[in-house]
């Protein structure tokens, strides 16, 4: 079933190993900062038409989009600024795109953290 809504999954969450995602013209916001991961790799399997996945990092989470097929989207990986610290999560992201777009990125920082040039914070956990 194709989403056509926006969907976010943040806060603490437990991660499963294994995602399906199907996006029509909606959002889906997967946020990884706080969330419990139990396993060292999680495997993403998404069809996004011409809404937009959007996957929230942490330190020590690499994403790998090599292996997302596009057509007239995108796929783009941001990562943190700075050193990084050694790898323990790495999310695999597999599918196509159509006309949307795949996005993993940081936390947006507060306009303080911005404007002090500071990265963003990760709080709970």
């Amino acid at each position: 079933m194709l989403l056509s809504a926006s969907v976010r999954r943040e806060g603490q969450w437990e991660v499963p190993q294994e995602l399906d995602v199907r996006i029509g013209s909606g959002t889906v916001v997967l946020d990884f900062t706080r969330a419990t991961v139990p396993h060292s790799r999680l495997e993403i399997d998404a069809e996004v038409r011409s809404g937009s996945l959007k996957i929230v990092t942490r330190p020590g989470v690499a994403v790998d989009v090599t292996d997302v097929t596009l057509r007239s989207g995108s796929a783009k990986v941001r990562s943190w600024p700075g050193a990084q610290p050694p790898v323990s999560l790495v999310i695999h992201v597999t599918g196509s795109v159509t006309s949307g777009s795949v996005l993993a990125r940081p936390p947006r920082r507060t306009f303080w953290q911005w404007l002090m040039r500071r990265p963003p914070e990760i709080t709970g956990g």
